[in-house]
């Protein structure tokens, strides 16, 4: 095993300093002085001389790094190493092994990886344990020894898996203590009778654990589906009780009256309801529940066609909400990155291209000092900073745009944190089949292989938070965003996709849920799921979950098909299981049955639940009046800016996003929605999607009910505001909730907000067509707030995309608002009749500029107007600058208004940077000092402080080349570009694009390395197409993750390889062709050499002296072979 310590130099170690800076901020260490990181690897499969070129070529960089076979401490240095848990996906030590396995052309050596803490100053053993706590999350990493690394282990032989005898006789409630289980001891005493009286045997630990996995909440929504057998109301909730009325009125109108009054059920009336009246003509009904999907005309104007001659087709837009609460609670990275990519896979099962996502967060106070902490909590800074590090590396990594990102702060959501994606996602009509299976029927899983983390996954979401979540939860995955972007790239294959009878993904639950979802009747092995490592045993391989897994029915034939079509793009396919019509779920482990279940049982979700409601009465939701300055109030934790959190989110890539996160030339006002175009392959189309979300947690823990009202109304007039048209809305709800227990006064709280929603839907004749939800917030004796976000989504055109930052000086400001009644809700037809006027007169030209005030008020909502353009404004009003107006817009215009809008004219904009109100001038500086200040410590946007010219001496110097004209060729009418598509690259369809609209034939090659001889065979292609080409195109992406420390390293190393360097020069030098790069791309040539010197620079050889004033010419990298 060989080993080595890398340690960036002095003037690069940011993430030493950023850790300095955090302990000492948070633990209030005066005595630690300083503080170095230094990655250490081992290496096991590679050569004396092949690992000597891995430090030099791919695990370090000379110019930043200082590598050591040991590590030196100093007389008053400590040091610890964290390494993760055995079985927790290590991105940095399998991209090194990718890179290290391109450079030798042999098989992936073993590589492990561990991160040393080294610190300075007298520390006592009681403060370096605070910092090893505050370092270490338990639920992923453990310390271990400096010095030694970890060796490749021959797994132990599982056993097989246990016959639970005597299980029929045992006591319900310790069953479900000994075991761990989320199902109640109903359910297991249902499971006793079952499997005593029908199937006459004990069953497996597997049956047991898949059945608590098929019926936990998190899959089967337990909690929603339970019956209410009563609801009773306190006095002064009069307007609730008239909501519940219509809900019952409108189950007797859709003939429901038999079926179970449920959660569920108040949740889908308004669905129900208008689908039965027609006017949700545009909802795609099918037997697959992956994601809201509506049907969508598109005109598209193909280069082939005139714009005056589009081509009309039908797309599907579906789009999905998910929290992964639990899991980022307690490991923040990796919860939040499998949110995204658990919302992504459900779109993405359907067959549709996921291209836009938000984020909306909750959390306690940011700001809160660590030793507030409560024990058994990891520390909200925390939480909200590494949960954002994983969200945004994940869909940065897969390449998806990212609208919006907001978080709000209660005290409730330290009980537990709030976590959701809402992702949007479109494809052809044309290109997706929804079939049905039929026995003879085969199952293919594609993509990722399974392993241990993710067990437990839906359970544990299911689970009240306790205070020992930290140490027995390891339910939780980093998810790997690469092999899911692969499996997105399969999907956009049409003539694949229309072979496809079902898919479902692989999410919580494993193969027992998205297999045995598919068909009533299988028979799954468990010996063909591929698996990351030896040593699963078949509980595990039945239940353990992945965000970049595809289960899919398919006809026998079409098996070779899929292996062929998975293998280019890089991914493996494998036969699994088979329909049958048995009416049993089968599955078989090392030749053995370790379940078989009867279908009929399966699908009872377990004991039908009871449960009683009682709706208390609510307090006045309305935020008292304050009588705090302006500066003061934009300062705040609910109305500060949040720009430094959006700025860890790709907001540009797959060039289709048309409303910036941050509007104006100074990029700071944020949008009321998100708008995207469709994720067009070709030509162009003016279709986009909007979505926005609503939500107020204090608003709702006063009144649950107004809480959602108001919620799914400001969705939907952020969504008008920011251009949309009222009647093209579909919503989608996420509820979270406490624990609810048996206490009925808990139960009110979701049963009044699901009313509202309705109520809100009812008179708006909107619908929500998706939705989920959690009901696990509690943590001990603290509750999360009643939480119903609703996200609204709109198809509609770009070109009416509106922005809320002022335009220009000298234009009028108006004010338009429904006012509210004596039950503190708007009257809706007035607000719906709003709604379109706003919209016609957008499509009329009429707006400069439309903002939807919300829960910050008048004086905020100009405040962020003028702030994208640094344009003043000058407004007199009688109107509360700071109550909340959650039915009001703020309009900027140069022409009157008509006069049916009702307008309150409240001033002008200024080219002078300042706002006057009611003749009180504020300058804009000051007020972006006090609404850009507040987060500062948590999501920074300046730049560190630290002179980093006292540490690297940075020398200038001029680049010159001679002039050089290229001739004029003939031979070619188009030149073709070649795109490579590594694992992690995300913008190919981006450049290749835009390069077919410029008039270059464009070719995406897919490098593989699935194996050594997918890497022979991907470098022997790359080579031969370089030289087919005019054009080399290097695209953006996080290759291999940006990993090992490190960007565009798996691309250098390919450039590298001698018979692709052979074909780049000779693209350069002979053939007077062009190599670019974006993003990742563009580090690649960076660190090769290739720019700014026009050669491949071998690292091998000596390192350029940048004192030196002239360089040396770089050696290029010597040919080992002729090039095939």
């Amino acid at each position: 095993m060989n080993r080595i310590f890398v340690e960036k130099k002095a003037g690069f170690a940011s993430e030493a300093r950023h850790l300095l800076h955090d302990l000492k901020e948070s633990l209030g260490l005066e005595c630690l002085a300083d503080l170095r990181i230094l990655q250490r690897y081992g290496i096991d499969g590679v050569s004396e001389a092949e690992f000597e070129n891995a430090v030099r070529s791919i695990l370090s960089e000379p110019q930043v790094d200082e590598v050591s076979p040991d590590l030196s401490l100093a007389a008053d240095e400590s040091a610890f190493a964290v390494e993760f848990l055995p079985g927790q996906f290590d991105q940095r030590a399998d991209s090194a092994a990718q890179c290290i396995q391109i450079l030798t052309g042999q098989d992936k050596p073993f590589v492990s990886s561990a991160k040393i803490i080294v610190l300075k100053g007298a520390l006592s053993a009681g403060e370096i344990a605070r910092v090893k706590q505050f370092v270490i999350n338990a639920v992923d990493s453990h310390e271990v020894p400096v010095d030694a690394v970890s060796s490749r282990q021959a797994p132990s032989s599982p056993a097989d898996v246990a016959i639970l005898t005597g299980f029929t006789s045992l006591d319900p409630a310790s069953v479900r203590a000994d075991f761990g289980l989320a199902m109640s001891a109903e359910d297991v005493a249902f499971c006793q009778a079952y499997f005593r009286d029908e199937e006459k045997r004990d069953p497996s630990l597997t049956e047991i654990k898949m059945l608590d996995t098929y019926w936990s909440d998190h899959c089967r929504h337990t909690t929603f589906l339970t019956r209410i057998e009563e609801a009773t109301f306190d006095e002064g909730t009069e307007v609730i009780q008239r909501a519940w009325n219509t809900y019952l009125e409108t189950r007797k109108n859709l003939g429901r009256e038999d079926k179970p009054i449920t959660l569920m059920d108040i949740a889908l009336i308004g669905m129900r309801e208008l689908k039965a009246s027609g006017e949700l003509d545009n909802l795609e009904v099918s037997e697959e529940v992956n994601a809201a999907s509506i049907v969508v005309p598109v005109e598209i104007n193909n280069q082939q066609s005139t714009i005056g001659n589009p081509q009309s087709e039908e797309w599907l837009v579906m789009f999905k909400n998910e929290t992964h609460n639990h899991p980022t609670e307690i490991e923040p990275f990796g919860g939040a990155a499998t949110c995204l990519g658990g919302c992504i896979r459900d779109p993405l099962s359907g067959r549709s291209y996921v291209y836009q996502a938000m984020r909306v967060t909750g959390a306690g106070n940011p700001l809160t000092a660590f030793a507030d902490t409560l024990p058994g909590k990891l520390p909200q800074k925390k939480i909200c900073q590494v949960a954002a590090h994983g969200y945004s590396s994940y869909g940065n990594q897969i390449g998806l745009a990212t609208g919006q990102v907001a978080e709000v702060y209660h005290p409730g959501y330290v009980a537990k944190r709030l976590e959701i994606g809402a992702v949007v996602a479109a494809a052809p009509r044309s290109q997706v089949f929804r079939g049905t299976p039929a026995p003879g029927d085969v199952i293919l899983l594609i993509g990722g292989r399974t392993g241990r983390d993710g067990v437990g996954g839906a359970t544990g979401s299911s689970k009240e938070h306790t205070d020992t979540a930290l140490e027995n939860s390891a339910e939780v995955q980093k998810g790997d965003a690469p092999t899911e972007r692969k499996i997105q790239r399969l999907f956009r294959n049409p003539e694949l996709t229309k072979k496809i009878k079902i898919c479902n993904d692989f999410g919580a639950g494993g193969v027992s849920v998205a297999i045995g979802e598919i068909a009533p009747s299988l028979e799954i092995n468990l010996d063909a799921v591929p698996k990351k490592y030896d040593g699963l045993d078949g509980t595990e391989l039945a239940i353990s979950e992945s965000q970049e897994r595809m289960a899919v029915c398919v006809d026998p034939s079409e098996i070779a098909y899929f292996i062929a079509e998975a293998d280019k793009e890089n991914l493996e396919c494998v036969h699994v299981a088979n329909v049958t019509d048995s009416g049993r779920l089968i599955m078989t482990w090392r030749g053995k049955t370790i379940v078989n279940l009867s279908r009929a049982f399966l699908d009872t979700n377990g004991v039908q639940q009871t449960a009683k409601v009682h709706v208390k009465s609510f307090t006045d939701h309305r935020s008292p009046i304050t009588d705090h300055s302006l500066p003061q109030h934009l300062a705040s934790l609910t109305v500060c800016s949040q720009k430094g959190l959006g700025e860890r989110f790709d907001g540009s890539v797959g060039a289709g996003t048309v409303l910036w996160p941050f509007g104006g030339k100074h990029q700071i006002t944020p949008p009321d929605a998100m708008v995207a175009k469709l994720p067009l392959l070709e030509g162009s189309t003016d279709v986009a999607t909007f979505m926005s979300w609503g939500f107020n947690p204090y608003l709702s823990e006063k009144s649950p009910f107004h809480g959602a009202v108001y919620a799914v109304t400001e969705s939907v007039c952020k969504a008008v505001a920011a251009g949309a048209r009222l009647s093209d809305v579909r919503l989608t709800l996420q509820e979270y909730f406490p624990k609810l227990g048996n206490d009925p006064k808990r139960w009110g709280l979701p049963f009044a907000a699901l009313l509202g929603a309705f109520h809100a839907q009812h008179s708006l004749r909107l619908a929500a067509i998706g939705g989920k939800d959690s009901m696990s917030g509690s943590f001990n004796d603290l509750d999360v707030p009643p939480t119903l976000v609703s996200f609204a989504l709109a198809p509609g055109k770009a070109s009416l995309a509106l922005s809320p930052e002022f335009k220009q000086a000298g234009s009028t400001v108006s004010l338009v608002e429904i006012p509210l009644d004596a039950d503190q809700l708007p009257n809706f037809e007035k607000l719906k009749s709003l709604a379109e006027q706003l919209h016609q007169l957008n499509v009329e030209g009429k707006f400069l500029a439309l903002h939807h005030i919300g829960h910050a008020g008048l004086a905020a909502a100009i405040s962020k107007m003028s702030f994208g353009n640094h344009l003043g404004a000058e407004i007199t009003t009688t109107q509360d600058l700071f109550a909340e107006r959650y039915f009001a817009f703020v309009i900027e215009h140069s022409d009157p208004l008509p006069s049916f809008l009702n307008a309150q004219p409240l001033g002008h904009t200024t080219a002078e940077p300042s706002l006057i109100l009611n003749g009180k001038s504020h300058a804009l500086t000051d007020l972006l000092t006090a609404w850009t200040g507040t987060l500062e410590p948590v999501y920074p946007t300046k730049p560190e402080t630290q002179n980093l010219g006292d540490l690297v001496d940075l020398v200038v110097k001029p680049y010159s080349s001679t002039d050089h004209r290229s001739p004029i060729t003939r031979h070619s009418s188009k030149p073709t570009v070649l795109i490579p598509a590594f694992p992690g690259t995300n913008s190919e369809y981006d450049s290749a694009k835009a390069f077919r609209e410029a008039g270059a034939e464009a070719e995406i090659l897919v490098f593989r390395n699935l194996s050594s001889a997918h890497i022979e065979d991907s470098l022997k292609q790359l080579a031969e197409r370089i030289r087919q080409s005019q054009i080399l195109m290097f695209p953006g992406g996080f290759s291999a993750g940006d990993e090992p420390d490190g960007s565009a390293k798996f691309i250098a190393t390919i450039i590298r390889n001698p018979r692709v360097a052979d074909a780049i020069m000779d693209l350069i030098k002979n053939r007077d062709g062009l190599v670019l790069g974006i993003c990742n791309g563009f580090q690649a040539l960076i660190k090769t050499g290739l720019v700014p010197y026009g050669q491949i620079v071998d690292r091998r050889s000596e390192i350029l002296d940048s004192s030196l004033p002239n360089p040396p010419s770089p050696s290029p990298a010597p040919s080992a072979q002729p090039p095939l």
